[in-house]
């Protein structure tokens, strides 16, 4: 037991990294928590009844903590699509055979919140930014644990300072989407293993290190740095018991997975990824996109249309920069490979 493992009421310092998109799934979850580590779902996309009804079905498939998160809205975020976007994804249209989108859909953040505190999950987690004080009072009244996504020191000591109860410190090798809030990503591009002890330097509360870890020799080196546990995303991304599809799963388990970029072309915020055909064809419109959700709307039938067609060409194949230490395809051996694997690493002795 060490204070994450204490705090969260788990027994292993694993959590599985929450994806967003439709890439989370409660059967993974649940397997994650039954094995003793922390289960997450990505619920930004829902609304605030259909996060009620998640944690309802999340309950009911697991009696162990589990942890939803969400992300925070932007400012300035837009809210119509332009023509002129359109027309530049119209060869990927023509080509699968589907339509652009009419306009944009958002879950109202404020109902998210809502249906947070309603359903009172046992955690729930926040990228891109920090809940407002209100929220984080609520939820603490209601036993609901928090926890933050920092990309960098200055970002986990305020995540500290708000009352969050634990800090993810998110390195730039990390796969999806980047969290940083205080600074541009272009200035919040800290490794994994800098950023680590950095920031259990800095703050006291649990630090969960995420970004680049994919077996047990990564979460050992992980503890030996300081977190006190470790969140795996890609890993977990890469098992049967996921959302993702075929062609993403086997994307990450073949070499084409050992080149990741950072792109705004999927979705309009920067996120790492596999290179692929897409990714190098519209390089040169990385600063002309829209900003999420406008990007993400526009790439949404060309994203769904492609993993339903196979095309890992045209796919947003979110992975992080470990993929080739991937294990198991079950979700549960996975789990237990990185838990009997970190027994038999040098880990010291308080971990």
């Amino acid at each position: 037991m060490n204070a994450f493992t204490e705090l969260m009421g788990i027994e292993h310092p694993i959590v599985q990294g929450p994806f967003g998109g439709g890439l989370s799934t409660v059967e993974l979850l649940g397997t994650i928590s039954d094995g003793g580590g922390l289960g997450s779902f990505g619920a930004h996309i829902l609304d605030g009844q259909g996060i009620v009804e998640l944690v309802t079905e999340c309950r009911a498939r697991t009696q162990r903590p589990f942890n939803i998160n969400l992300w925070v809205p932007q400012p300035d975020e837009p809210t119509t699509l332009a023509a002129a976007d359109k027309l530049r994804l119209q060869p990927f249209y023509t080509e699968l055979g589907t339509e652009p989108p009419h306009g944009i859909f958002t879950p109202d953040y404020a109902e998210q919140l809502a249906g947070v505190l309603e359903a009172a999950p046992p955690v729930v987690s926040f990228v891109m930014g920090i809940p407002d004080a209100g929220f984080l009072a609520a939820a603490r009244k209601r036993g609901i644990l928090t926890l933050g996504t920092a990309t960098t020191v200055d970002e986990a000591v305020a995540i500290e300072a708000a009352g969050m109860d634990a800090v993810v410190a998110s390195g730039s090798d990390a796969g999806g989407h980047r969290g940083a809030f205080l600074a541009p990503v272009h200035e919040s591009l800290v490794g994994t293993f800098s950023l680590i002890p950095q920031v259990a330097q800095s703050v006291s509360i649990p630090v969960v290190a995420a970004g680049g870890i994919a077996d047990s020799r990564g979460v050992a080196a992980a503890l030996l740095l300081g977190a006190d546990a470790v969140q795996i995303g890609t890993g977990f991304l890469a098992t049967e018991q996921s959302g993702a599809s075929a062609v993403h799963r086997a994307a990450l388990r073949s070499a084409g997975a050992r080149t990741t970029v950072l792109t705004r072309l999927f979705s309009g915020r920067t996120a790492r990824g596999i290179a692929n055909r897409f990714v190098r064809e519209m390089a040169r419109y990385e600063a002309e996109v829209p900003a999420y959700p406008a990007q993400n709307a526009l790439m949404m039938p060309i994203r769904k249309t492609a993993a339903q067609q196979g095309s890992s060409e045209l796919l947003n194949l979110w992975s992080g920069q470990s993929a080739a230490l991937v294990g198991s395809t079950a979700a549960a051996e996975y789990l237990a490979e990185l838990v009997t694997g970190l027994g038999n690493q040098q880990v010291p002795a308080h971990l």
